[in-house]
């Protein structure tokens, strides 16, 4: 088994060992080396590329080859289709690791691969089992095998070579077997060839991203962002020390360029769809200028690393703020002013969005995540990962599948008898953003119990019917109240169902903006359940 592992180990080495070296220049290369091995043991044993501790930066070691430290201190990783296995000791300069069993309480198909340690795992061999320990001199016999064997019981299981002679043996020895060895072997040889085919075909993909991305950037000419290496982006990032956040799409860290302008840099880390969310990003906000969309500063497409540099928002996303103020009595962080100034200035990004560029942009992810606040708090629209241009004549576009997040997603998305996807999407995806913004609390919330309903923009347009307050939980001066009345109401005119009844931006803007008065619109849901909002 160790020569079948090294041997695929060397192979991975070799496929992306060349690439690895590539992105370095000069003497950056022992650098790197010294970045990824600092922190990288577990109870003294160093775990070096492919491999790597999960506390380290992903461009350290192979994807899908991560390690972990066990509660015991041992380093542990998971081969494909082998499952978990005990890292005993790794040589970085020959590339030859020794592996021990991590599951030492159960006898699986690993542990009768490692079983065979010393000798050839395409032979046949037999297991026998013995009431007492024997000598194992012959290097036909080796054990016991500890999985197999319970010495209080008087079983002691050793592994015999087919070929050699039951002589050996003492006559109490009974066999169990014969054809364990070849079956173990054929397994492990299917696993060896499925492991190779899943990396060259990995690497085949991994070209073709490339390619799709080298040939948009050429494309795009000399109008995209500023382009940066991979070793640049180490020293913006000061070698990925401050990380900010994490999420599906990978890594954000806080860096600054060489003029002192702080940025946040996001590492598209296994990014889905060939490259597509990179390609979408630098396509949509990457030569835009608008004082509430985040701007793009520059990136970095060097082999199969992807990296976004943008403008840094020290008070961070929207979300961080407008859940505070859940807890009954608890004063929320923005009073009503400055919700409505936010609301007016994501309103005015997304105007601008669909009328003030070339190509109109669709958004389709609008939530409080993706919403970032500067440091006098004014709002600005990021992640256009899910984003699609189209032409500013054309208002219906095609869509192969839903997108953007649960609870934000226009009905129109999922099924196409609710109407056309259009611009008109982000408008009701903006609404719904709103409606937790004024009401502190999500639309979809599966924690506030089985006894009341949680759609919650039905109960706050019940509540405008009948003229009750909003507000259940604290007392609010009467301006306050207006305010909140005046964005209820928007964002009601904003997520009815047919797309063809909700506002254009530009009537949303006027709404929120003007003096008069928002006239109530229909109720865009039907329901005959009582929702109780007071719990």
């Amino acid at each position: 088994m160790s020569r079948l592992l090294c041997l695929l180990l060397l192979l991975l080495h070799a496929s992306k060992a060349k690439s690895w070296a590539e992105d370095l220049e000069g003497n950056e290369e022992e650098e790197f080396i010294k970045d990824c091995r600092t922190n990288s043991a577990c109870r003294g044993t160093d775990v070096s590329y492919p491999f790597r501790l999960n506390s380290t930066p992903a461009y350290c070691g192979v994807q899908g080859f991560e390690a972990s430290c066990s509660a015991a201190g041992d380093a542990i990783i998971s081969l494909p289709d082998l499952g978990p296995c005990k890292l005993i000791s790794m040589n970085f300069e020959s590339v030859r690791i020794k592996l021990g069993d991590e599951r030492a309480d159960q006898c699986s198909l690993q542990k009768l691969i490692y079983a065979n340690l010393t000798g050839s795992i395409y032979g046949s061999y037999s297991l026998v089992r013995c009431p007492s320990g024997i000598a194992t001199d012959s290097d036909s016999i080796r054990g016991p095998i500890p999985c197999l064997s319970n010495e209080s019981q008087g079983q002691f299981v050793y592994q015999v070579d087919a070929s050699a002679s039951m002589d050996l043996l003492p006559s109490q020895c009974e066999g169990t077997g014969s054809a364990v060895g070849a079956c173990v072997s054929g397994i492990v040889a299917v696993l060896a060839a499925l492991i190779i085919v899943y990396i060259l075909k990995k690497s085949e993909k991994d070209k073709q991203t490339r390619f799709k991305v080298e040939q948009f950037l050429a494309a795009y000419g000399d109008a995209k962002p500023t382009r940066y290496s991979f070793s640049n982006i180490r020293k913006i990032t000061k070698r990925f020390k401050n990380k900010l956040g994490q999420g599906g799409y990978g890594s954000v860290y806080k860096g600054e360029l060489s003029k002192g302008i702080p940025v946040a840099v996001k590492m598209l880390e296994g990014s889905k769809g060939e490259g597509q969310e990179f390609i979408n990003e630098v396509a949509t906000i990457g030569r835009i200028h608008h004082i509430n969309i985040v701007r793009l500063l520059g990136f970095c497409s060097e082999r199969s690393t992807r990296a976004l540099i943008y403008e840094f928002m020290p008070n961070e996303s929207l979300e961080k703020y407008i859940f505070l103020g859940q807890d009954k009595g608890s004063n929320k962080p923005f009073n009503m002013e400055k919700l409505l100034n936010i609301a007016i200035g994501i309103a005015r990004g997304i105007k601008y969005l669909h009328q003030g560029c070339e190509q109109r942009i669709l958004h389709f992810d609008i939530k409080p995540h993706n919403i970032l606040l500067d440091h006098q708090l004014n709002p600005k629209i990021s992640d256009f990962g899910l984003a699609k241009l189209c032409s500013r004549e054309i208002s219906i576009v095609t869509m192969t599948a839903a997108r953007g997040t649960m609870g934000y997603i226009a009905p129109e998305m999922y099924c196409r008898n609710f109407g056309t996807v259009s611009y008109k999407s982000d408008v009701y995806s903006f609404d719904m953003l709103l409606l937790e913004m004024i009401g502190g609390r999500k639309n979809h919330d599966p924690e506030i119990g089985k006894k009341s309903e949680i759609y919650y923009p039905e109960w706050v347009y019940d509540r405008l019917v009948e003229r009750q307050d909003l507000v259940l939980t604290t007392e609010v001066e009467e301006k306050d109240g207006e305010i909140m009345k005046k964005l209820s109401k928007v964002t009601l005119w904003c997520i009815q169902w047919n797309p063809t009844e909700r506002p254009t931006m530009t009537r949303i803007l006027h709404m929120l903006t003007s003096s008069e008065e928002v006239h109530m619109p229909p109720k865009p849901f039907v329901s005959n359940i009582n929702h109780d909002y007071t719990n």
